[in-house]
């Protein structure tokens, strides 16, 4: 298997987290038995796991942190501005919380935080590298 990212997110209605991420244009594979677990790709190299609470507590005694706090920002690269704008829609549309954080608009960078339906944050991003000022992270 070539490098992978899994990304696992405790959500409380596994269905209901699985229609949210297909809203923003996630493919749910067909992999559990059974609604504890879903697995959902963005691209060939990152996957998100959806994990049922129950499901969850039985990989880590961690606690989970409410939906209110944030322990990660997850950013999905889209090929526009308007992409950006799109998932925004999709996430307000679909049980998620569009512009968690003001939105960024740096010119050559634009950027739209979103909370899925139990508060894990996804940044929507589009970047044009080209673009970016001199010295800055892409040199």
């Amino acid at each position: 298997m070539s490098k992978k990212i899994f990304v696992s997110l405790p959500v409380s209605d596994v269905k209901a987290s699985v229609a949210f991420y297909e809203s923003l244009g996630f493919e749910k594979k067909p992999k559990f038995p059974d609604e504890t677990a879903a697995w959902m790709v963005w691209s060939a190299h990152i996957n998100f796991m959806l994990l049922s609470r129950a499901k969850w507590q039985t990989m880590t005694t961690r606690p989970i942190p409410p939906s209110t706090s944030s322990e990660v920002m997850l950013a999905l690269s889209l090929d526009s501005r308007d992409g950006v704008d799109a998932m925004a829609a999709a996430a307000a549309a679909n049980g998620g919380t569009a512009d968690i954080n003001p939105i960024e608009d740096h010119g050559f960078m634009y950027t739209r935080d979103l909370a899925d339906p139990d508060g894990h944050a996804v940044g929507a991003m589009w970047m044009d590298v080209s673009a970016m000022p001199p010295g800055d992270v892409a040199d």
